[in-house]
């Protein structure tokens, strides 16, 4: 009898044991929802418990008929980074029995950052994605507790493929998931470098092309090219901007003319009309009034009132003229003056000071 009690509690204990080891193997290929005993009743129980989801899902947005907001994490944040499976799994009656080793505890905070910083020296982010060679861009990412970097849905897809949970890289098992977004952020950093390098790019070739437009190069023939499109330009612009209205243009040439006769004309009634002896006493007495003392000229002395006063060294004083602006200058100096200026296309002489057509006349004692 006790014999037969020991064998049959060491055929339990067996029992107890293939069954623990069973399960655990599922578990790990992720086939803990399957039943060895009844396949049809697992397959059955997955399809009502699908149907139920999305009736749930239907139900919901029937009901509201409202826009549906994201719920979780990334309704509060999208930057936020959290993680995606935060409690460890059920243990195994293999790992209750000490067969096999419990899974790790989560990761706390602070052992998530050490993580990440050995991710950030490796610099996994910057790097394509190791499984579809792609780089991360604006795509969830995850980070895997053994420090190693992917898009969501290539582990996803990798993880569907393998049936398994290791890391493609280090083969890593029952690894912890974290999402982060150091890929998206690099990512922008990248665009916004890339578009203000345009823009300068851009500013910079402008700036560029309207300093060629303005300065000539030192090139000899690019110099030449430069005037000969100046050239071609402001000829462009004198054909656009040229009317051939030539019954106007003779028109206004006639009205320019008549301008100038009506000028001319008053000119030489103002200046071809004779001073009468009442004349000159009202400009010599504005002339005295003035007070000039020295020719405008030559900036030297004039004679007081005689023609013939001699000075200190014996010399006669030069005569002293007047004009009919009331401007008084040596006679000699006004000739020089007007022999100088007898070249211009004016017909009459102008006084140096006032500008004005004169006649003169010599003072005399």
């Amino acid at each position: 009898m006790l014999k037969n009690k020991a064998y049959s509690s060491k055929q339990d204990r067996l029992a107890i044991t293939a069954v623990a080891l069973q399960d655990h193997i599922l578990r790990d290929f992720e086939l803990q929802n399957l039943s060895v005993a009844d396949h049809s009743k697992t397959k059955v129980q997955k399809r009502e418990n699908r149907s139920k989801f999305l009736k749930r899902n239907t139900k919901a947005t029937i009901d509201t008929g409202l826009k549906k907001t994201t719920q979780g994490p990334k309704a509060e944040d999208p930057e936020r980074e959290y993680v995606l499976d935060p409690k460890p799994p059920p243990l195994t009656l293999a790992q209750r029995l000490g067969l096999f080793e419990p899974p790790p505890l989560p990761l706390s905070s602070d052992e998530w950052g050490k993580v990440k910083q050995r991710s950030i020296l490796q610099g996994d982010s910057m790097q394509p994605c190791p499984i579809c060679k792609e780089e991360f861009e604006l795509r969830p990412q995850v980070l895997l507790s053994c420090s190693h970097v992917f898009h969501r849905a290539c582990l996803q897809a990798f993880e569907e493929f393998t049936n398994k949970k290791t890391c493609p890289l280090c083969r890593k098992n029952q690894y912890q998931t974290r999402v982060i977004h150091d890929g998206a952020q690099l990512f922008r950093t990248k665009c916004a470098t890339r578009i203000q390098a345009c823009w300068r790019g851009h500013v910079v070739r402008k700036w560029y092309r309207d300093l060629r437009k303005t300065l000539p190069p030192t090139d000899t023939k690019l110099r030449r090219n430069f005037f000969e499109e100046k050239f071609t330009e402001i000829s462009h612009r004198i054909l656009c901007s040229f009317h051939t209205d030539v019954e106007e243009l003779f028109a206004e040439i006639d009205r320019c003319l008549a301008v100038n006769r009506s000028v001319l004309q008053q000119l030489e009634e103002q200046c071809g009309r004779e001073l009468t002896d009442e004349d000159w006493r009202k400009i010599h007495m504005q002339a005295l009034h003035r007070e000039a003392c020295e020719c405008p000229i030559c900036l030297t002395p004039l004679s007081a009132a005689s023609t013939r006063r001699r000075r200190g060294g014996g010399q006669p004083s030069r005569e002293t003229v007047l004009l009919s602006c009331s401007h008084t200058f040596h006679h000699e100096c006004l000739l020089a003056l007007e022999e100088f200026s007898w070249g211009h296309s004016s017909p009459f002489h102008v006084c140096p000071v006032c500008r004005s057509c004169y006649q003169k006349k010599i003072l005399k004692s």
